[in-house]
């Protein structure tokens, strides 16, 4: 009910509003996903990789403390133990493998906290392939063990000096970029955002966190299905890979928590969904953020993962059919669960990953209630933006 349909939409939203110079590009990854996707050889090598490259399953750990203070079952899903430090890992391990069955040999990406541009940049280390990545000039400023780490592995990483200079621009650069090199180059997008086939493509390769969890609370609760899952929401993709095997059980709440910035009226936010209406960014047609004249509203957000001025279709398909909830969460909310996080468990999570952690404070829970929270990312990245607010240093 909840997938995609063969024309590319989820309900209204989705689709492929691209300039025609991108038309032969899409097709053909649209004629060939499906079948690479399903092919035993891709599905051997895709979890080989997953199992002994990425280091899958992540765990899913019961953070007791947080249990207690919140009054029911939290679950973790240790996302930031991959390699590379994130979920981005498991669709760049998916898109490397297709970009090669495809015969591609240049790769090019978009990354806003860097964590996809690693991801991207590591597995094109692992296969031998060209990685540009692109990503805003003030992305790269705050973000710079990303950066060194991208470049450490051989990537170009190319300044997007437009907009505000953050994910939207870096996610145009690469557009461009792939419209001036259609036969060699391999765009491998990090969200389920863009035009059809890539939300939906993003969303298969990420599913493998809601098949672990299925199995992972089978296992230690006698059921697969949670009462809630909680996930940070940019772009969208460790959310739609959260929610995706449990979207057509309705029983499991699902909530989404996108970044409100300074506050939702405040004039800097990123909150697409809550502040946003339907309209056309990046070839799909979706919730974003614009003004009266139909001009993208530049999205601010303390944490780089998350100042997307859109959403994936998926996610507004899910909010426009109520099946998912989507709460806000302001910076300091986000760096109070952080916080929270770190001295409960031992464990310092990635901003975008603190507001998902942020909601438990928001919603009120039964005792008997198993609550899953995916660990998207983890801190190492965010240490500068800590040391500053928490006056660490």
């Amino acid at each position: 009910m909840y997938q995609v349909d063969e024309k590319g939409f989820y309900g209204q939203f989705g689709g492929a509003y691209i300039p025609e110079m991108l038309i032969p590009n899409i097709e053909e990854l649209k004629r060939l996903y499906l079948k690479i996707l399903e092919s035993q050889s891709f599905k051997t090598e895709y979890h080989r990789l997953l199992r002994d490259y990425a280091g899958r399953p992540s765990p899913l750990f019961k953070a007791e403390r947080l249990s207690q203070k919140y009054g029911a079952n939290i679950w973790l899903k240790r996302e930031d133990l991959n390699h590379t430090g994130s979920h981005k890992l498991n669709n760049t391990i998916g898109q490397i493998l297709l970009a090669k069955e495809m015969g591609r040999s240049r790769i090019i990406a978009e990354t806003g906290a860097g964590q996809h541009g690693v991801a991207t940049a590591t597995v094109c280390a692992l296969m031998g392939l060209q990685c540009v990545v692109y990503m805003g000039a003030m992305d790269i400023e705050r973000q710079a063990p990303n950066v060194a780490r991208m470049r450490m592995l051989g990537a170009e990483v190319r300044p997007a000096l437009s907009g505000n200079q953050t994910l939207k621009d870096a996610t145009n650069e690469a557009l461009r970029d792939w419209i001036s090199n259609p036969t060699d180059t391999f765009y491998l997008i990090g969200s389920v955002v863009g035009p059809h086939p890539y939300p939906d493509l993003v969303a298969r390769l990420q599913a493998i966190i809601s098949e672990e969890i299925k199995q992972q609370l089978s296992e230690k609760c006698g059921t697969e299905y949670p009462d809630y899952v909680i996930a940070c929401v940019g772009g969208g993709s460790n959310a739609a890979g959260s929610f995706y095997h449990f979207m057509d059980h309705k029983d499991v709440k699902l909530i989404g928590t996108e970044a409100a910035g300074k506050g939702l009226d405040s004039g800097e936010t990123a909150a697409s969904i809550a502040r946003g209406e339907p309209g056309v960014i990046h070839g799909s047609y979706t919730y974003l953020m614009q003004d009266d004249d139909g001009q993208i509203i530049e999205p601010y957000s303390v944490s780089a993962g998350l100042d997307y001025p859109g959403i994936g279709p998926l996610h507004s398909y899910l909010k426009e059919s109520g099946r998912a909830e989507y709460i806000s969460i302001t910076d300091q909310e986000a760096l109070n669960a952080a916080l929270e996080l770190t001295r409960m468990e031992g464990i310092i999570p990635a901003l975008e990953s603190a507001h998902a952690l942020a909601a438990l404070a928001k919603l009120s829970f039964r005792k008997s209630d198993n609550v899953v929270v995916t660990i998207s990312g983890r801190g190492d990245k965010d240490m500068s933006t800590y040391m500053k607010y928490f006056k660490l240093a």
